[in-house]
């Protein structure tokens, strides 16, 4: 009787532990999953939309508002109200971030402004 009661525990104390051992390589390989997620480098995107009036934030095309991780990148283009730009810039939508690479005026403004220089 006490070798089968010995036993018995000696096979759950066997089983807890490999169950053990695989839910921390589960847990090891998810930590990894998430920080390659997290260091991917992230492609630069073209966005259309307006700069808010502080240049710390940006509004795209679909009222989706973004905040500008480097403002001073849009530096000229703020507090214009309706002003379009184009931006090339890295997204980062887990945080609704966005690292402006470049930035180009609109098509429209760009006319607006062709003009006004012609008629002086």
């Amino acid at each position: 009787m006490k070798k089968l009661l010995l036993l018995s525990f000696a096979l759950a104390l066997a089983i807890s532990l490999l169950a053990l051992a695989q839910d921390t390589t589960k847990a090891a390989q998810t930590k990894q999953e998430t920080a390659k997620a997290e260091k991917a480098p992230t492609k630069a995107a073209t966005v259309t939309g307006k700069v808010g009036t502080d240049a710390k934030t940006f509004v795209d095309k679909d009222n989706k508002s973004w905040t500008v991780t480097n403002p001073e990148a849009l530096k000229g283009h703020e507090g214009h109200e309706g002003h379009e730009v184009t931006l090339k810039a890295h997204l980062d939508a887990t945080k609704n971030e966005v690292h402006v690479v470049s930035v180009k005026m609109g098509k429209e403004e760009m006319k607006e402004t062709t003009k006004k220089e012609e008629k002086k």
